[in-house]
């Protein structure tokens, strides 16, 4: 028995979190029945750890065990008297002769050193025999209360008189043994967990039910999670979470992956998501399960209202576990990942519409689909000579600024940001690829544009950097610092999406279309957005400004 989990029990059995039924309101309703619920779940872990301390006692109990306590003991009684006999020759010895060199005292004294030591190797294996055929829990309580409580019971005699009763030290010792009494009636008492929120699915309770301490240390071990405890879960806006401490040599990375088996544990289905962190201490994870979206009653569609004010901010979409909105970086570059039919689109689209509104924008769409919608309201790139065009003049006005700042002694650009949003960057580079000049003037705008006001925005269905058709070049990722992905196609590909935070899985995130336009910003932590989108009409109504180069 494991005493931590034993500990951490709350109540024994198998107890279930559930509503209070019809059956249950006249125990569970009354203040009496909350109060000794109460009480039961802080007594349980010591009555829970008193049953496994009986239990163990009681099964080393066997006859053999007792056979072995009996021969032990026969043969450290027959060590007494050796001894005895051994001690009182010595002292015969002795008396009859005055020379502490004489054959007989040495004899003697020989003999008895013998029997100590057999008396005391008599007496390890009598000890040893007892731990082995222990005797009864209650019996070793009533010994413990019996030494406080025959003296508080002459204590309190002598210092009262008939009259006049000083009853503090029997009325110690007995509170004590009704204390005892009361913890393990109070910690034996099956307690019942009132549930009051009646928006609950039964997914979400029977969930609830399954992660409650009590069901989860019973049924660990037979899925290889012994050594791990839960915590009573919680429900919040984004779902459940449940704290899960890890004893012996369990780590987070351990515990992650036996993720399946916990799934199996809960009987959860497989499209739900379930994810596993550390908590804010060591020795902790924390297990969250999406029952819920926090963002489900928001809108999704973004509009002009929804900038910041913040002028070096903009509004990426809703985090799906506690409902507040995310900000990301305006003058940061990115990388915008997500595979065909993921929403990429859609949700770079409101990023697109703050660029254009608060600065100037153009847009080189290798496919061309978006531009269709974009040609009406923003400078855009088709074709081949339009792409080529796009990039030198971008370039040309990250050498102008360069000009310009040196001119006016400052170091960062203080004018309209010029933002370049490259969509599906594998086009664009299979279409460059090949003209060394322009490939290094599209690597440049990566690296050295952002102090001069020009920023380079990329976004792709293929976040890769290796093989014959890259999604981005390797050259121009590492400076892509922010990073937005949707789903992605594999581990592979999470990797360039998102870098050094590759852990939060982008690749696992559901297919279904409920979770179009929901991905991961790096750096934010491993809770799923949900981002803002723009359909059609609303890039339509977007005002006019077509950027065009400054002369130098």
């Amino acid at each position: 028995m494991d005493w931590n989990e034993a500990w951490s029990k709350i109540g024994t059995g198998t107890k279930t979190t559930r509503r209070v039924s019809a059956a249950g309101i006249n125990r569970v309703g009354s203040v009496g029945g909350r109060a000794l619920d109460a009480g039961a779940r802080l007594c349980a872990p010591v009555a829970e750890r008193w049953d496994a301390e009986a239990d163990r006692r009681a099964k080393a109990r066997t006859p053999e065990a007792l056979k072995t306590l009996m021969k032990a003991q026969a043969a450290y009684n027959a060590a007494r008297v050796t001894e005895r006999q051994a001690s009182a020759q010595r002292r015969l010895a002795r008396s009859n002769n005055t020379n502490p060199f004489a054959a007989a005292r040495r004899a003697a004294a020989t003999a008895d050193r013998a029997a100590a030591k057999g008396r005391q190797a008599a007496r390890s294996d009598l000890k040893s025999a007892r731990a082995e055929y222990p005797a009864t829990l209650t019996s070793v309580a009533v010994r413990a209360h019996a030494v406080h409580s025959v003296p508080a019971a002459v204590a309190t005699y002598a210092l009262s008189t008939p009259l006049d009763w000083a009853t503090w030290p029997l009325a110690t010792s007995v509170g004590l043994v009704a204390a005892h009494v009361g913890t393990l009636f109070l910690g034996r008492r099956q307690a019942v967990t009132v549930v009051a929120d009646e928006s609950m699915s039964a997914e979400e309770r029977q969930l609830m039910e399954r992660l409650d301490p009590s069901y989860w240390v019973e049924h660990a071990p037979g899925r290889g999670l012994g050594g791990t405890v839960s915590t009573p879960p919680a429900l919040e806006p984004g779902g459940i979470r449940c704290e899960i401490r890890l004893d012996g040599t369990w780590t987070l990375k351990s515990l992650s992956d036996k993720a399946d088996s916990i799934r199996a544990l809960l009987g959860a289905r497989t499209a739900l998501r379930m994810r596993i962190t550390s908590a804010s201490r060591g020795g902790w994870a924390v297990l969250s399960l999406a029952t819920r979206s926090a963002a489900a009653h928001t809108s999704s569609l973004w509009t002009p209202d929804r900038i910041p004010a913040d002028p070096l901010t903009m509004s990426l979409g809703l985090d799906t576990e506690t409902g507040e909105e995310v900000l990301m970086p305006f003058d940061e570059r990115l990388l915008i990942s997500g595979a065909s039919g993921t929403g990429k689109s859609w949700s770079s689209r409101p990023l697109m519409a703050h660029a254009h509104l608060r600065g100037d924008l153009v847009l080189i769409d290798g496919k061309g689909e978006e531009a269709n919608v974009w040609e009406e309201v923003c400078r855009v790139a088709v074709e081949l000579e339009e792409i080529e065009v796009a990039i030198d003049l971008a370039h040309a006005e990250m050498g102008r600024r360069k000009r310009a700042m040196k001119s006016r002694r400052i170091s960062v650009w203080d004018g309209r940001q010029l933002t370049v949003v490259i969509d599906e960057g594998q086009v664009v580079l299979a279409a460059i690829l090949r003209d060394k000049e322009r490939l290094q003037r599209l690597i440049e705008l990566s690296s050295l544009g952002r102090s001069r006001g020009v920023v380079l925005w990329w976004a792709t269905q293929y976040p890769v950097t290796d093989g014959s058709a890259p999604g981005v070049h390797k050259m121009i990722a590492p400076n892509l610092l922010s990073r937005l992905s949707l789903r992605v196609a594999g581990t592979t590909q999470s990797q360039v999406a998102l870098d050094d935070c590759a852990h939060y899985a982008p690749h696992q995130i559901p297919t279904g279309k409920e979770y179009r336009g929901h991905g991961y910003l790096k750096g934010y932590g491993p809770r799923l957005i949900r981002t803002w989108t723009l359909d059609d009409a609303g890039v339509q109504a977007l005002p006019e400004s077509f950027w065009g180069p400054a002369e130098a």
